[in-house]
């Protein structure tokens, strides 16, 4: 740094430009002026509100006067105690000798480290260079290796294609001759499968050249042997103990023998229908025995009492078994079939599907008492009603995605020059967006409503009358669904990266709207609309009205900071990259106020009235009349005067950084994050907070030259000039505003800063 080379003594004796310290009071001052900047000290080492000390004694002062100072010493102080001040003074004076030696040999090492990191880079790269020349080389006579390889081959390259044709259709022909054979050895091993598949594969081809007295001899053979084959699998067929897997084996083999399949069809109707009446004839056997033993001599008399009372309930368990085995595939299919049934456009028909299977398994509870068939039934009845629910929630989180899809292509969409192009604005995307979602809710809980009507047989169990309406409807659909929107809403803010990712800021901005008028009222009536509408009667324990909308006033809060955040960032970056790519140190003296800071003004406008759409104003304090004038202090006279007037004494007991934080620590503390309030002026508020934050710490991580601390006191001033009337408070805007100034102030190595005046009529001519 510059204040190093200037504070050092001077080790060149052939620079005639230089001045030794000692000979030069000016050079002196300039010395000590340098390093109070650099480590920020305050010349008088008071606070910044006490007026300026003229006494010529103070060492920390401006006027300080070393003859004088000596001379009071001398006066009033003891030899012993001038041996002590002066220990004193020397030992400070090796101490930043000590730090400013530390300095320098950690910047000269990290110079070396870099200068030894280059010439490793050049080594790599020239290494790389010599495999990539070795590899183009190697390229090149693989090219011509292959090009031999082709020109060699080129003549017998139509002689091997022609070969290999020829062999595949050798192949072909061979297994066209072998095929009798091979069907016969299948049909003695009972290979049934392979052999049907060998024909199928060449019958096209049989068929195709019958005219051939060979293929016509194969062709014949072949016939042969199938129906050899097929008479086989009808016998098989008309076995009757055959498996069930045996059956579907021969009927499959048989319809790939182009056998008919009604006719398959009614065979195997009828040996199922065989074997249903060999198991009824048992029974109507059994019931016969009992009837002649009842009918039979005196010495059976007894046994046939016994048979006619057991015989009964016998018979009843055996249908009963038979007709739960048979419901049981029956309630299977039934299961099948309601899961199939997707679409929830019209639920009256599934309801009358279901009340006409319930009232016709209350015919078989009369015909059977005690069966479980009815229950069974009734179970499926309740479960479908459970999945109906299910599926209407899908569809409404469904309906949701799809609302919010078009409300973001609105949004995405652009600006139309015609009335009838024009984009809705927000207060109309959210209208419309809130009434699709309330009439949809409202719609859905019609159709799931007839599953309570009073015409419906199963509408009067207990489960229909309690549990269904409160678990079900209120808890499982409408609950449900306010709790997805909550958490799909918060999960907009959960997957954005550092920039908001593909979220756009207006939707975030829409949802938050969304979410506080669902927490205001919406969803207190939609809860009041289910509860009149299905009677639910509170028998369970069910989600409170305070507890979904406090839910709901957390994701409206965490989307509004988020959105906060994302165009804090949007903006923040702006300013990153101005700072980032600029050189600070040699840019040219300021004319005028640079184009980022009018379009973080301009961004800032578009937000307050995006925002203004939405939210109500909010409360400000009051500003002052001058507000949009007002100088920094670093611009103020007074102040400049403090923090670059030449009174540095390496005897300053304290700099000014330390005196800083400790003015912070009593000062109001700024919280740039902190969660904002449901209103236009918190939002803009928070957002200001955050881009004038990174500005901040954009300017501490840069090195300044005297226009370039002039440039950032003119797009400063612009800012103060129009940021305030956004924020709450204008003070914080001061304050930001200040310490960026003073910020990039101490980190100039020019220190001279611009005239307020000169500074008003540029940010007034941008």
């Amino acid at each position: 740094p510059l204040w190093i080379k200037a504070a050092a003594p001077s080790t060149n004796n052939n620079s005639s430009s230089t001045t030794p310290p000692d000979s030069d009071p000016n050079g002196r001052r300039r010395i000590h002026s340098m390093l109070k900047l650099y480590y920020g000290l305050n010349e008088e080492g008071k606070a910044a509100d006490q007026a300026e000390s003229l006494d010529p004694c103070d060492i920390n002062g401006p006027h300080f006067d070393p003859e004088v100072y000596l001379n009071k010493l001398r006066k009033e102080c003891s030899l012993g105690e001038l041996m002590d001040h002066e220990s004193c003074m020397v030992k400070q004076i090796r101490s930043l000798d000590s730090d400013m030696q530390t300095l320098v040999y950690e910047n000269y090492n990290k110079f070396i480290s870099a200068t030894d990191t280059i010439r490793k880079m050049k080594n790599d790269f020239k290494k790389m260079e010599d495999e990539m020349d070795c590899l183009s080389a190697n390229m090149a006579s693989i090219t011509e290796f292959s090009a031999r390889i082709s020109g060699t081959l080129q003549d017998q390259h139509a002689q091997i294609t022609k070969l290999s044709g020829v062999h595949t259709l050798l192949r072909k022909l061979q297994f066209l001759f072998e095929l009798p054979a091979r069907l016969n050895k299948c049909l003695e091993l009972q290979a049934y499968a392979q052999a049907v598949s060998a024909h199928r594969r060449a019958r096209c081809v049989l068929q195709q050249y019958s005219h051939m007295p060979s293929f016509r001899g194969i062709q014949d053979d072949c016939h042969v042997i199938m129906e050899q084959l097929a008479q086989q699998l009808r016998q098989k067929f008309r076995d009757g103990g055959s498996s069930a897997k045996d059956l579907s084996e021969c009927v499959e083999l048989l319809l790939q023998l182009d056998e008919p399949a009604e006719e398959l069809c009614d065979k195997f109707l009828s040996h199922a229908q065989s074997r249903l009446e060999a198991d009824l004839q048992g029974l109507e056997a059994e019931l016969k025995d009992s009837a002649i033993t009842d009918t039979g001599g005196g010495s059976v008399q007894k046994t046939s009492e016994l048979a006619s009372k057991n015989i009964p309930e016998m018979a009843n368990g055996k249908l009963h078994v038979f007709v739960d085995t048979l419901a049981a595939r029956y309630f299977s299919l039934v299961e099948r079939r309601i899961q199939e049934e997707k679409g929830v456009s019209d639920n009256s028909l599934l309801v009358r599907a279901l009340d006409r299977f319930h009232r016709r398994l209350q015919a078989i509870s009369k015909l059977l008492p005690g069966s479980a068939v009815p229950s069974h039934g009734t179970e499926i009845v309740v479960q479908a009603a459970r999945e109906r629910i299910k599926q209407y929630l899908s569809a409404l989180q469904t309906f949701y995605h799809d609302s919010l899809t078009d409300v973001r292509q609105a949004l995405a969409a652009p600006r139309g020059a015609s009335s009838k192009d024009a984009t809705p604005s927000l207060p109309e995307l959210l209208a419309s967006l809130s009434n699709f979602i309330l009439n949809q809710l409202k719609s859905v809980l019609a159709s799931v409503h007839l599953f309570t009507a009073k015409d419906i047989t199963f509408s009067n169990k207990p489960y229909f009358k309690g549990e269904f309406c409160s678990q079900g409807v209120r808890e499982g659909l409408v609950v449900s669904f306010i709790k997805f929107i909550c958490q799909s809403s918060r999960q907009y803010c959960e997957s954005a990266g550092d920039r908001g990712g593909s979220t756009p800021p207006a939707l975030l901005l829409l949802l938050s709207r969304l979410c506080l008028d669902y927490e205001t009222s919406t969803i207190s009536y939609i809860l009041t609309l289910t509860d009149e509408q299905f009677l639910v009667q509170h028998h369970t324990p069910v989600t409170p009205v305070t507890a979904l909308c406090a839910e709901a006033r957390e994701a409206a809060q965490k989307l509004l900071n988020h959105y906060v955040k994302v165009q804090g960032l949007i903006i923040s970056q702006m300013l990153r990259k101005s700072v980032e790519t600029r050189d600070w140190v040699n840019t040219i003296e300021p004319r005028n106020v640079r184009a980022v800071m009018k379009r973080v003004v301009e961004d800032t406008t578009s937000i307050d009235v995006q925002v203004g759409l939405l939210y109500e104003e909010g409360v400000r304090k009051a500003h002052s009349s001058d507000s949009s004038k007002r100088t920094f202090s670093v611009y103020s006279s007074s102040r400049q005067q403090i923090r670059y007037a030449p009174s540095y004494t390496p005897s300053a007991p304290m700099d000014t950084n330390l005196l800083s934080n400790i003015h912070k620590l009593f000062s109001e503390r700024i919280d740039i994050f902190s969660p904002v309030e449901f209103n236009k002026v918190s939002v803009l508020t928070g957002i200001i907070k955050i881009s004038l934050k990174t500005f901040l710490e954009c300017v501490r991580l840069r090195t300044f030259g005297r226009y370039g601390l002039q440039q950032i006191q003119v797009d400063c001033h612009y800012l103060q000039m129009y940021l305030w009337r956004f924020v709450s408070d204008e003070n914080l805007v001061h304050f930001l505003l200040d310490e960026i100034v003073c910020s990039a102030a101490h980190r100039c190595l020019d220190p001279s800063p611009m005239e307020q005046s000169v500074i008003e009529v540029i940010c007034e001519r941008g």
